[in-house]
């Protein structure tokens, strides 16, 4: 992915990645942060060194989110790791926000779903109404396919991760928030029985994989199922994270709480967002579009085209016979 960087006055790419990282590092001068008594405190040079990494990783890899992004750190390889434990992951957040505040990443590169505000719009005419409303025209690219789909996460942090994919996608996302309300699930069972009752349904969840975490999903899939019409043909399946993907990309993990009785065969727990941000993303895209009719994203998008032009004509009309 290629964004706009602010430092370089360009498009960010694999190629330009040192530059901006120089460019980032030279324009802000990190400050030593204190410690915990008793633990190692990093020197001016690590601290540059560890914002290095953190702005390699984001700018080849964007929009993650800080936890994200504190696993990557994690890794270690890396010249300067970082602990995997609570104060590592509010270290590479101070971090992350000195570096946003000095404009050495932009902001759009790290994504946060868990605060949104409320608006409501308004418009000064019809002209100005129809010229909004074009640019969020959608083709219905599943008016061919044989399934309805929909794409369901534990936490806001995943689902602002793969938020843009699921829209470019059109397929609904649904952030449970943990063991989701039971109100969130009869809403989504109800909409589902309105408008899909008699095609297959596929959901797609990402979630932790620990003792609750292994819960969670069976938990949904039991609360969807209580409210779903019995014509219903519900296949529920878990994405990530899964036992298999902790082994193939190898992701950090950590020791159960000794304390917690649930889901004892879960030796160690593991965060989605262990998982890469492009990674997950890969998964998610991957197997939406393995369920859409081919090339129905290339026709759906020369329709929108079609439609907005045709929106756009007719609120220029509009503007013009007000005036």
């Amino acid at each position: 992915m290629k964004a706009h960087h602010p430092l370089v006055g360009t498009e960010v790419g694999d190629d330009i990645i040192p530059q901006v990282i120089d460019n980032a590092i030279n324009t802000y001068r990190a400050r030593t942060i204190n410690s915990a008594k008793g633990r190692r405190r990093r020197n001016q040079a690590q601290i540059e060194q560890l914002d290095r990494q953190i702005v390699a990783v984001l700018a080849a890899d964007h929009p993650q989110s800080v936890r994200h992004a504190f696993y990557r750190m994690t890794d270690p390889t890396l010249p300067e790791p970082v602990e995997k434990s609570d104060r590592g992951y509010r270290h590479v957040q101070d971090r992350i926000v000195k570096l946003r505040r000095a404009r050495a990443i932009p902001y759009g590169w790290i994504t946060d779903s868990t605060r949104r505000g409320h608006f409501t719009d308004t418009f000064s005419g019809a002209a100005e109404f129809l010229t909004r409303v074009a640019g969020l025209y959608r083709a219905d690219l599943w008016r061919q396919a044989a399934v309805h789909c929909e794409v369901w996460t534990e936490s806001r942090s995943i689902a602002g991760v793969i938020e843009e994919d699921c829209r470019e996608l059109a397929v609904s996302l649904y952030p449970a928030g943990g063991f989701t309300s039971i109100t969130l699930a009869y809403q989504a069972a109800e909409s589902i029985n309105a408008t899909h009752r008699d095609e297959p349904v596929v959901i797609f969840y990402v979630g932790d994989y620990d003792p609750a975490g292994v819960l969670i999903d069976v938990k949904l899939e039991e609360e969807l199922r209580r409210h779903l019409d019995c014509t219903v043909d519900l296949h529920f399946t878990r994405l990530a994270i899964t036992p298999e993907q902790i082994e193939e990309h190898r992701l950090p993990r950590n020791y159960r709480k000794a304390g917690d009785k649930r889901s004892l065969h879960v030796e160690h727990t593991v965060e989605a967002e262990a998982m890469p941000a492009h990674v997950l993303r890969k998964i998610v895209r991957g197997s939406v579009e393995a369920l859409l009719p081919p090339d129905a994203l290339r026709v759906a998008q020369v329709a929108e085209r079609s439609e907005r032009d045709f929106l756009m004509q007719l609120a220029s009309t509009i503007a013009g016979g007000a005036a």
